[in-house]
């Protein structure tokens, strides 16, 4: 079942909920309720223990994110007005909520299931470079990305140029750029072989209306692929963003809601993070009938997850959800470092292996944290999807997850502020072919052997 939970229900709520000034939404409302459940379910961060063992502290986390959801709501930029959810409600969604969906079309289509905690199941694979490119360069990574063997689905970098014009939102142009956007990712995966790969697209459009324009099963964005819909931070949302949820619903396509929860924002520390992101993947569930939730929590200074306190609220709360629930959820990783440094590779290893023994399915890698035109590359989303596959195959727990995220902590963390940026993706790819060159696969080639050094056990 695909079905979002009483679709017109729950939106004409955003019109008649309780009003509330933008201003006083976050310091009145939602702050205060997070700090209260945070302290009445006695949720505590340990530094010491980046992958905590304890499903008691995940099953808090879960009450703590669901009563937030239920107290918070949320809230409307445009009518000024609060959509809550009641506990009846959100018990009826979840209980009709699937644990399984066949996403991508024909050979090419998977099963995506939901995960246990420690569940010797692999992810599901979702490669994205998560960056802007350039628009010469945009089909040669789409084609490097389709090439690799473990990818699931897969999101294309970004447009922010159509045939030698800058795009607008709103505008003709990004119509256009969100046509050229999903023409090549379907001539990339048609060379490729895998004609029927699983899109979440476009990343290009920023308005609905370019979204909407590409909707189309026979070159376009198909029934069997997905769209992300974001929820703006922290717990509000727009007309534009509920635009996109009746037309996904509509037009018959999956769609995932996608939150970052900020680390030293309204979310306070790693507690709240955790808790923000259970509530997030509720609302994603009750508000925009998701199949999925795409989560990226991330530090306000350095805007990564790499480091130990954001890896602890991603594991926490894929616990938390994996225990609790059946919803399927991504961890979207965001590194420090740049493509081609050793750094990237660790960070992502170990973003991937915490979110894997969490009960996580994987994003991977938003490079030099999403800021940095051209810097990306699959090599690095690579090791973590290996390393995913590699833990989930060998049973692997959180007690051995966390001695061994400790160790590659003490190989990056240390640099995380001033990291490099690293080389950009014409630098370290055959670009005419999209293969890595020698550098760069024999630095992926050493970094996955001291992974393996650590008791990951790869499969090949």
């Amino acid at each position: 079942m695909s079905n979002p939970y009483r679709l017109w229900e729950v939106q004409e709520r955003s019109n008649t909920g309780p009003y509330c000034d933008e201003n006083d939404f976050l310091p009145k409302i939602f702050a205060p309720k997070l700090q209260e459940v945070v302290k009445k379910y006695e949720i505590q961060y340990d530094p010491n223990t980046p992958v905590p063992a304890d499903d008691d502290l995940a099953d808090r986390v879960w009450k703590a994110g669901w009563e937030l959801f239920r107290e918070v709501g949320l809230y409307n930029t445009d009518t000024h007005r609060i959509i809550n959810v009641s506990d009846e409600e959100i018990k009826e969604a979840l209980y009709n909520a699937s644990d399984r969906y066949w996403v991508g079309a024909g050979k090419d289509a998977v099963l995506w299931k939901h995960r246990r905690v420690e569940d010797t199941e692999p992810p599901f694979c979702l490669f994205s470079p998560d960056i802007t490119i350039d628009e010469d360069l945009f089909y040669s990574m789409c084609l490097a990305y389709m090439k690799e063997p473990l990818l699931d689905g897969f999101c294309a970098p970004i447009l922010e140029d159509a045939m030698g014009q800058k795009i607008r939102s709103g505008s003709p142009s990004e119509i256009n750029g969100c046509t050229e956007h999903i023409y090549k990712m379907r001539l990339a995966a048609k060379q490729v072989g895998r004609p029927g790969t699983f899109f979440v697209a476009v990343g290009t459009a920023e308005h609905d209306s370019g979204q909407i324009a590409v909707s189309n099963n026979e070159w376009g964005v198909r029934q069997t692929d997905a769209r992300i819909i974001g929820t703006l931070t922290e717990f509000k949302t727009a007309d534009t963003l509920l635009n996109r949820v009746i037309h996904c619903n509509q037009y018959g396509c999956y769609s995932g809601n996608l939150t970052g929860a900020i680390y030293g924002g309204w979310c306070g520390g790693s507690e709240g993070v955790a808790v923000a992101t259970v509530a997030y993947s509720l609302n994603g569930l009750c508000i925009y009938g998701s199949i999925f939730n795409q989560h990226f929590p991330f530090h306000l200074n350095w805007g990564s997850n790499t480091t130990r306190e954001l890896l602890w609220p991603i594991a926490v709360s894929g616990q938390a959800m994996a225990r609790n629930s059946k919803l399927l959820y991504t961890s979207n990783g965001f590194s420090n470092a740049g493509p081609m440094t050793e750094m990237v590779f660790w960070e992502t290893a170990c973003h991937a292996m915490v979110s894997t023994v969490s009960g996580w399915h994987l994003w991977e890698m938003a490079s030099t944290r999403n800021k940095y035109r051209n810097r990306a590359t699959p090599l690095e989303a690579r090791i973590g999807m290996e390393v995913g596959h590699a833990v989930a195959r060998q049973g692997m727990t959180r007690k051995q997850a966390n001695e061994i995220a400790l160790k590659m902590l003490s190989k990056y963390e240390h640099m995380a502020a001033d990291a490099s940026m690293g080389s950009q993706y014409q630098e370290c790819y055959d670009v005419t072919k999209g293969l890595p060159t020698r550098e760069h696969y024999d630095m992926f080639r050493k970094v996955k052997d001291e992974v393996a050094a650590l008791g990951v056990e790869f499969p090949y």
